[in-house]
């Protein structure tokens, strides 16, 4: 695709230190003073600053961004924007922090984020590149232009720079970003990296609380051209959370070349609104050991992919938990893997888990498996087809070859609509299937223990529940994780105590560890005592 700042001098000689007080000699000195611990706080005002302030004091301010941009900061330093400031441009501020002193950028003097507008006239409202250390929060951020082009609303960007540590990115909203639909990087909030000449990766990364909107393409989109595996170098301890993302022109969140990422606690609605492309709204790609956990994923348009949730190709080992998907209009859940690779290039895609997850009215397909996906564990879900739905419950097909080892055990298909088990034939050009009732060309499927209302099960489930398992309120679910108590099953449901015990199960609460059973469906009941 898709300089480090430099060192304030010290030239004193460090004599002793006692607790958190440290002694320097002052050079041709007998006398002795505390070193400064903390950095400068520099404060910049749109309205009241001017750039030829010292910036060190509110009463003193800077006023542009061009005044931040041109000055390289250092460890412990702060730079405060003065609450309800506007300004157009870009900030870019240099230098980078160290451990336990990063540089932070934040408002003061009021609740109202400053504006920093790029107006179409950078790439990059807010850019860091081959910087370390940094803290950005509070602000609001635009980049608008006349026409389409690449254009991102934050950009946090590595060129052979090596290890990046600790960015965090925090309660920032940002909008109205017109970037262009060829190119997934641009949009919102974005990480990238490229290792020609030097591998780089970020290590601990946070975008946390941000709220981001009508953007285009992709709202939180990590890349690296050493997602390959050939040379596999990924970003470690990569951590997305608490994210409202609506109205986004094509992938809500994704990332990629990550070992251990953790994507949790967002909200991503009407993700791939605008975009020719196939988008979902929560996906984890060419990524190892990546956790999507109680997430919610709505509205996602079109059938180019259009789930609420995905486990892509080149990865391995992804754990999807606990997360609501609705109204989707390309389904539940994809598990992909592209065929057509060799193993220098991909691993392809196994051991993805997908547990304890409930699926509300999204249209077309539950779970689509394509291509070679091997070892997916699916459980403990619960999928709910409307009335005025007809869906592939489960949809099986072909992407350069075919899945194997599918095991899917105690999940409740609840249909009062239309629903099959099928595979695809064909796929037209807007990504709908033509499909047929059965597995295709898939191999060892396994079907044991799950509950089938309003569906004929599958003749390889040899434990079926084939009547209602009796939810308190199926249907029910609206906004949010707790609209979802419908879920539960009723005292008297066949579906308690009848799903097959499953080890390392990550269930919470009394689940199978502690009452050493398991009901059938996402929500696990409670009352140990009441289940015997």
């Amino acid at each position: 695709m898709k300089s480090p700042g430099t060192k304030r001098p010290l030239p004193l000689v460090v004599l002793a230190s006692l607790g958190s007080l440290v002694f320097l000699a002052l050079p041709g000195s007998g006398f002795f003073r505390e070193a400064k611990v903390s950095g400068t706080v520099y404060y910049v005002d749109s309205r009241g600053g001017d750039d030829a302030n010292a910036g060190t004091s509110s009463d003193a301010a800077w006023k542009t961004p061009e005044k931040v941009n041109a000055t390289t900061f250092h460890p412990g330093d702060k730079i405060m924007l003065r609450s309800s400031s506007v300004w157009r441009g870009q900030l870019w501020p240099k230098g980078s922090g160290t451990e336990g002193h990063p540089i932070r950028v934040d408002m003061y003097g009021g609740g109202v984020k400053p504006v920093i507008n790029g107006d179409g006239l950078f790439e990059d409202t807010v850019l860091l590149k081959n910087q370390e250390y940094w803290e950005i929060a509070n602000l609001e951020i635009t980049n608008t232009g006349a026409q389409r082009a690449v254009r991102r609303g934050v950009h946090i960007a590595l060129e052979n720079y090596g290890e990046a540590h600790h960015i965090y990115l925090r309660s920032l909203t940002i909008h109205d970003v017109n970037g262009v639909d060829d190119v997934k990087p641009n949009g919102g909030i974005h990480y990238t990296s490229t290792s020609e000449h030097k591998a780089s990766r970020f290590v601990d990364l946070r975008i946390e609380n941000n709220e981001i909107y009508h953007v285009d393409r992709s709202g939180i989109f990590g890349w690296s051209d050493a997602w390959v595996r050939s040379k596999w170098h990924p970003s470690l301890g990569v951590i997305v959370r608490g994210n409202r993302l609506h109205d986004i022109g094509g992938d809500g969140i994704v990332v990629v070349a990550t070992d251990g990422a953790l994507v949790e606690d967002n909200v991503v609605g009407h993700a791939n609104q605008r975009s020719e492309g196939y988008n979902v709204a929560i996906w984890a790609w060419s990524a190892d050991n990546t956790v999507i956990q109680h997430n919610e994923a709505y509205g996602t348009k079109g059938q180019r992919d259009g789930e609420g949730f995905d486990s892509d190709w080149n990865s391995r080992n992804t754990v999807i938990q606990y997360n609501y998907s609705h109204d989707n209009d390309g389904g539940f859940l994809l598990i992909c893997n592209e065929g057509g690779h060799d193993a220098a290039e991909s691993a392809g895609n196994t051991g993805t888990v997908v547990r304890y997850n409930i699926s509300q009215n999204d249209r077309t397909r539950g779970i689509n498996i394509a291509g070679p996906v091997k070892d997916s564990a699916i459980y403990n879900n619960t999928i709910y087809v409307g009335p005025e739905q007809a869906v592939n419950l489960l949809l099986l097909s072909d992407w350069h070859g075919w899945s194997q080892d599918t095991h899917l055990y105690n999940n409740i298909f609840y249909v009062t609509g239309k629903g099959q088990f099928s595979y695809g034939i064909s796929r037209a050009e807007d990504g709908a299937y033509e499909t047929a009732p059965g597995f295709g060309q898939s191999k060892q499927n396994v079907f044991d223990a799950n509950s089938y209302f309003g569906v004929k099960p599958p003749a390889e489930d040899a434990h079926a529940l084939a009547h209602d398992p009796k939810l308190i309120g199926p249907g029910s679910g609206e906004h949010g994780g707790a609209s979802l108590s419908g879920y539960r099953l009723r005292a008297d449901s066949p579906a308690r105590k009848a799903g097959r015990l499953i080890e390392n199960n990550g269930g919470r609460g009394n689940a199978v560890p502690s009452c050493k059973e398991t009901d059938r469906g996402a929500a696990q009941s409670d009352d140990c005592a009441a289940r015997n």
